[in-house]
Order: structure tokens, then sequence, then C-alpha cells
């Protein structure tokens, strides 16, 4: 099945794109690589998802972050290529997590991401992929994503 027709299925609603929020662009296509500009959990009313994972969110709200993050991504990746099934796979992604100093939970934070783009994609949704924790995220967000898939020629 389609990607399209999945997120139809699944019932997503894509916010709109994120915008960039400094000297860089969206996405850079090289080749049938397409590297994507970091997503946070941007909701389609415009606001963000805020706050540090262990001590303002917990695993669940940071899930639930990462999900919304993916969702402004696929948003991206559509305005980037005029359909989603354009996507071949998932390539690799990086998960950044807004984080106490003692919060070890990143991978089960950024499963919210990568359980979406299976949803969509199916098995090609399953890339390489980092969790990481920072000490802070630009304006607060909990969970910031970027990431590189393969276009379809």
């Amino acid at each position: 099945m389609s990607a399209e027709l999945r997120v139809k299925e699944l019932g997503l609603d894509l916010p709109p794109p994120p915008r960039s929020a400094g000297n860089y662009v969206a996405g850079v296509q090289t080749g049938n690589l397409l590297f994507l500009s970091g997503c946070g959990p941007q909701r389609a009313d415009g606001s963000y998802v805020l706050g540090k994972l262990g001590a303002d969110l917990d695993v669940a709200a940071g899930y639930d972050a990462a999900r919304v993050a993916g969702l402004a991504m696929l948003a991206r990746m559509r305005t980037l290529t005029g359909s989603l099934d354009r996507v071949a796979r998932v390539v690799k992604a990086l998960g950044m997590v807004n984080a106490a100093p003692d919060f070890i939970e990143q991978p089960k934070v950024i499963n919210g991401f990568s359980d979406l783009m299976v949803e969509v994609f199916g098995e090609a949704g399953r890339g390489a992929r980092a969790a990481v924790g920072l000490a802070t995220l630009s304006g607060g967000m909990a969970v910031e994503i970027e990431m590189v898939v393969e276009l379809k020629p």
C-alpha cells in the first residue's frame, strides 16, 4: 500500500510543514538521498511540545512528542517531494531528547517517531537510528529529529 494511502487509512492529520528557524533549508537532495533538517514536535496549531524529559515530561509524553515531530517531518517530506510515495525507505534518523541529567530512556522516547515511520512506510520505514539526550533544545522543545531518506528514481 502506498504511503499516502496509509496516511489516509491511519487518519493522520499532518500539520503545515515547519518553517526554517534560521539560515538553513528544510532539506537537501543529493542523488537519490534527501537530507531533512531537524523537526520539533510542532502541533497543527503551530505550538510545540515543550519540556525536559525526566523533569517536566515522562516517557509516555516524550513518546507522544516524538510522534508529533514525526508528523511534522512527514509534512516536510511531502512538501519537498510532492508525495510521500516518492520515499523508497528511511535511511537514518537522529533523535535528540531534551533530557534531565539522569534521564536514560531516550530510545523509548524516539520510538514514537520510529513507530510512526513504520506505520506509514512499512518495513521501509525502519532505518538506522541514534537517540541522544541533550541538556536543552531550541525554544525548550521536548525533542528534535533529523533524518535521511532514499527517494525512488
